[in-house]
């Protein structure tokens, strides 16, 4: 039964983005994360120069995304003082839909809403969820397709540690 079970959530774990435009390579490891500026998005990103910064891209409908969201909490407390900042990005059209999700998990880290799905579209994130974990340079060092409970935390903490022990 529970490897039945871990089956179904890796499968869901990587859902395609349907609706989404695809087209080209998806952001990889060594290359610069996109400029927030250029997007409009719903909510504040804070400043983060000079941070390591895991941006996770999500949905609602997502049930691997809502099983991140306490994870993500422990990595942003554990690693908060060290230069971690999580900022989780939903890729939900309807406000609704982001603010009930927000709502009932109470995430310890930023969200922000992708309304028009423009930051999406231009990193092609392949899966819901997709996380890029970023150096202090603003560099994407590390890509998660999926989020798979202990597997993909263990992976997250040994790559938080490594770059924040890195310096500019």
């Amino acid at each position: 039964m529970w490897s039945k079970l871990k089956r179904y959530a890796e499968l869901i774990g990587v859902i395609a983005l349907a609706g989404l435009p695809s087209a080209g390579a998806a952001l990889a490891e060594g290359e610069p994360f996109p400029a927030w500026a250029d997007f409009e998005l719903d909510g504040e990103v804070p400043a983060h120069a000079g941070q390591v910064v895991l941006v996770d891209f999500w949905a609602s409908w997502c049930a691997p995304c809502k099983a991140s969201f306490p994870v993500f909490d422990e990595l942003q407390r554990e690693w908060a003082e060290a230069g971690l900042v999580i900022i989780a990005v939903s890729v939900d059209k309807s406000a609704a839909a982001y603010e009930k999700f927000v709502e009932r998990l109470k995430p310890g880290f930023v969200t922000v809403r992708d309304q028009r799905q423009e930051l999406v579209a231009a990193v092609k994130a392949p899966a819901m969820p997709t996380s890029y974990l970023m150096d202090r340079r603003g560099v994407v060092r590390f890509v998660h397709r999926g989020f798979y409970g202990e597997r993909t935390a263990a992976e997250l903490r040994v790559q938080i540690k490594q770059l924040t022990e890195e310096t500019l």
